[in-house]
């Protein structure tokens, strides 16, 4: 009877435990827990410096090289612009859009809107030939001219259009930080490499010509970058990059007349803080 007894005993825990089992909450996965089938997207504004280049200008009756040409960008400042879909493209900006194909590598497209002017009055070395020589203000003794705006204007400001296309690698960081529940604020480390190619609205005018202000495909760059991402309540990021790279534009249009073109080549770097949001599909 009582082995009996115990026996039934042993059912009923048995069956008390598989209920208490059944019953106990499951805990949902993190949503930042894997990233592979997410799509996401930014918007920021971008600070840029540029090494010095050697700039060539050649058209049917002129060939000449000046060289060390310093250039700067030409920021706005926190303007209300960035989001003026009247000006939007008036400010230094980043779009960029990516699809993470798992949970570490994404694929991505974008425009990097920078911009680049030419420093005026600044005495450069010069080699070559050009039609009135001397009469532009420009003249300086030891084959130096003086880059007047008489002379010569020259500037990538609407603008240094870098359209290019990214592989990057994302790696959560927020156990350094001792961050747990990454569902309300997690921290990823981003690199990445990209290469696309340069279609600038170049602003010059030179030699007396009429100003010329097109978008013209100029050349090609690639690029490296490094960044974190702040990602807050599962959808939303700040993300900050720094980015450099090469460029190389052999074609760059500088009057009306098909045969006038300049070329130049310079590094670059970019400081960049987005705003931006990711989502499953």
């Amino acid at each position: 009877m009582f082995s009996k007894l115990n026996s039934f005993l042993i059912i009923i825990l048995s069956a008390l435990s598989q209920l208490t089992y059944a019953q106990e909450p499951v805990t949902p996965e993190k949503f930042t827990k894997h990233n592979k089938g997410k799509l996401y997207f930014f918007w920021g504004g971008n600070r840029e410096s540029y090494t010095k280049s050697d700039i060539r200008f050649k058209g049917d009756d002129y060939d000449f090289t000046i060289h060390d040409v310093v250039a700067n960008d030409k920021p706005k400042g926190w303007h209300i612009d960035y989001f003026n879909p009247a000006r939007i493209t008036i400010p230094q900006t980043n779009l960029r859009i990516g699809y993470f194909i798992n949970d570490h590598y994404n694929i991505s497209i974008g425009v990097d809107h920078m911009k680049y002017v030419m420093e005026q009055n600044r005495a450069v070395d010069i080699n070559g030939f050009y039609p009135n020589e001397g009469t532009y203000g420009e003249s300086l003794p030891n084959n130096q001219v003086l880059l007047t705006e008489e002379f010569l204007t020259f500037e990538h400001t609407d603008g240094l259009n870098y359209v290019n296309t990214e592989f990057s690698r994302v790696d959560d960081i927020s156990k350094i930080f001792k961050i747990n529940n990454t569902d309300k604020f997690q921290i990823n480390l981003t690199e990445g490499v990209g290469i696309g190619l340069l279609y600038p609205k170049t602003n010059a005018k030179l030699l007396g010509k009429e100003r010329h202000d097109d978008f013209h495909v100029s050349g090609y760059g690639f690029s490296a970058k490094v960044g974190l991402n702040f990602t807050f309540f599962k959808y939303f990021f700040i993300e900050t990059e720094l980015k450099g790279g090469f460029i190389d534009m052999n074609d760059i249009r500088t009057t009306s007349d098909a045969s006038d073109s300049a070329s130049q080549e310079f590094f670059f770097l970019q400081r960049i803080i987005a705003l931006g949001g990711i989502f499953k599909v």
